[in-house]
């Protein structure tokens, strides 16, 4: 266990005893003006709307990246009526919701059109879209020539209700994870309305060292970012697998990264991902095992690194 990691798991800081010096705080007032800085509210789920907008606001979150999915925050088949409230609670302690995570990749699903006038409504304006698979059965080419025509209509009905979609780059054989694939599907596309969700860490665990060459490759189309850390470790099996750690504990290398990211000069809002271990929570778990302090102590961490990264930068 770090270093970074063994301070906060025995610190005492509660949510009302957060102290920040004058200096990291001006460094939080500066990055707040440039991009909004929003939690993927997958690691909040055992929290309702209004415990979650309490808990944000005392941390200095601006947005809540909304679980707006299957086992979400919202659920799809409630979207009109449960979208709205989470929104008018969140604003109502100042936490804004510019960013939700959708499982939105068909266009003809019966809950597409719904959520997406529904985001609409209520003053949201990107979502991050579903995963798509690779058929085994049919080539590389192939594979991407289909979910082409997918990107495209998905990409008329983002036009006709105002909204933005994105897609995140994720490591595995999905498609997304070599991030050049992703060029051939939106190379075409209006960025104003169809784009990606950065995930500087999955681009770091497939790339290594090339990952800036395909962030350069999609920046035209990149809108929104996710952040988060990580290290190489063997698991039980002693096979060697990417584990999620505390942002700067690990091997994003967050220097390069900021460089690419400020020469495309996206305002968009930034989403922070929770992924290592918070006692289950990071799986969306309702009771985790993990005193909930201990977790808004990360998550103030992570917020705090983020927002002098920022500060440096931008």
């Amino acid at each position: 266990m770090n270093s970074r990691r063994l301070f906060i798991k025995n610190s005492t800081i509660g949510l009302s005893g957060i102290a920040l010096s004058k200096g990291a705080l001006s460094a939080m007032r500066s990055a707040r003006d440039v991009n909004k800085i929003h939690i993927f509210s997958k690691c909040l789920q055992f929290l309702n709307y209004r415990e979650m907008a309490g808990v944000l606001a005392k941390l200095g979150f601006d947005g809540a990246d909304l679980t707006v999915r299957p086992g979400g925050h919202v659920l799809p088949e409630n979207v009109e009526t449960d979208l709205p409230e989470a929104v008018r609670t969140l604003k109502s302690a100042g936490i804004d919701v510019k960013m939700i995570v959708t499982g939105i990749n068909d266009p003809d699903d019966r809950f597409t059109r719904p959520l997406l006038k529904t985001m609409a409504d209520s003053g949201i304006r990107y979502y991050r879209m579903g995963y798509f698979d690779y058929d085994k059965n049919k080539s590389i080419t192939e594979n991407l020539e289909e979910h082409k025509i997918t990107f495209e209509r998905l990409e008329k009905l983002n036009r006709e209700y105002g909204v933005h979609g994105d897609y995140q780059n994720h490591a595995g054989i999905r498609v997304g994870g070599p991030v050049w694939d992703l060029y051939y599907l939106i190379k075409d596309r209006d960025p104003e309305f169809t784009g990606i969700q950065y995930d500087v860490r999955h681009a770091m665990v497939e790339g290594g060292y090339s990952w800036i060459i395909g962030m350069k490759l999609v920046a035209p189309w990149i809108r929104t970012t996710a952040i988060k850390d990580f290290i190489w470790r063997q698991n039980s099996k002693q096979k060697w697998v990417p584990a999620s750690v505390p942002l700067g504990s690990g091997m994003v290398d967050f220097n390069s990264y900021m460089e690419v990211y400020k020469s495309i000069g996206t305002n968009a809002p930034v989403s922070i991902h929770y992924e290592y271990d918070l006692g289950g929570a990071e799986h969306g778990r309702i009771q985790p095992s993990m005193n909930r302090e201990l977790i808004y102590n990360y998550l103030a961490e992570d917020l705090k690194y983020l927002k002098n990264l920022f500060a440096g930068f931008l």
